[in-house]
Parts: structure tokens; C-alpha cells; sequence
């Protein structure tokens, strides 16, 4: 069994301007890479779910992923996914739950919470989250953590 990809994922939303950005590592067999995205005119419960679906997005279907943030958003899609007897299911961002119910279900995905700690990789991703929430006041954007910056993330 090869190791899993490890994905450190986070996100920053400014409630004042409904504007958020989020930032992942991620490693795996092909090394390090990383995007920083943001929207503007988003609610605070579509920013994780848009957070969680890039972080998804590329990896192979079957792929072993272990997915670290400090995000109840991100960390609580799966128990949403699978609502408990009395629970009601989302009833906004549909086309965002539907693609995650998808990617989740290809992939063996195990969210893990925790704080950033300083020199780790959440941390890191942190910081380009909160720089992306600030740029993404001008509009949406998206564009990959160059390499030598990559290389000090602590993954």
C-alpha cells in the first residue's frame, strides 16, 4: 500500500465584504503543489465547499487522501453528506454538495482537524489563504503556489 496524499487545506472568509480565499499544499508521489484562490460575492458556508472542491479536484479517482485543516466547514462536509435521522440536507450550493458527494466518494478521503502551528504546512496554507481573500476583492482568481515557495512550507 503506498502512502497517502496528504492535502493541508485553508480558508479565510471576510463576512464584512462576502469575499474568501483558500490555499492548499499538497503532497504526493510528484512532489509538492499548490494553488491559492479566492471569490468575492460568496457566502461563508459556499467558501469551504469551493475551498474543498479544488483541493479534490485533480487527484486520481481511488487515491488515498488524508486532508488536513482548521475549517469546520471543510471538516464537517462528510457528516453533511451523510445526514442522520432528523437531519435535514443542504439546501443551498447544491451543484457544490453534488460535486463533492462525488469526489468524496472516489477517493478515500479522511478529513483531519487541527490548528496551524507556525512552520508547518497549515500554517503555510493559511497565510496564502489569507493573502488570496484580500486579492480576490477584485475578483475571482486562481493560480498555483510557485515551487520555491513550496519548498518552505514544512511538507
Amino acid at each position: 500500500m503506498s502512502d497517502p496524499i496528504r492535502v493541508w487545506l485553508a480558508v479565510a472568509y471576510a463576512a464584512p465584504f462576502r469575499v474568501g480565499g483558500w490555499a492548499f499544499v499538497r503532497r504526493d508521489a510528484a512532489g509538492l503543489a499548490g494553488l491559492a484562490a479566492g471569490e468575492r460575492r460568496l457566502s461563508g458556508g459556499r467558501a469551504p465547499l469551493l475551498a474543498l472542491a479544488a483541493a479534490l479536484k485533480d487527484l486520481p479517482k481511488g487515491a488515498e487522501v488524508e486532508l488536513v485543516t482548521s475549517d469546520a466547514g471543510v471538516a464537517a462536509t462528510p457528516r453533511i453528506l451523510a445526514p442522520q435521522p432528523g437531519e435535514e440536507p443542504p439546501t443551498e450550493d447544491l451543484d457544490l454538495w453534488a460535486q463533492l458527494s462525488t469526489a468524496l466518494k472516489e477517493r478515500g478521503v479522511r478529513i483531519v482537524r487541527e490548528a496551524p502551528q507556525p512552520g508547518r504546512p497549515l500554517a503555510f496554507a493559511a497565510a496564502w489563504a489569507e493573502q488570496a481573500r484580500e486579492r480576490a476583492k477584485n475578483g475571482p482568481f486562481a493560480f498555483a503556489i510557485p515551487k520555491p515557495n513550496l519548498a518552505r512550507s514544512g511538507a
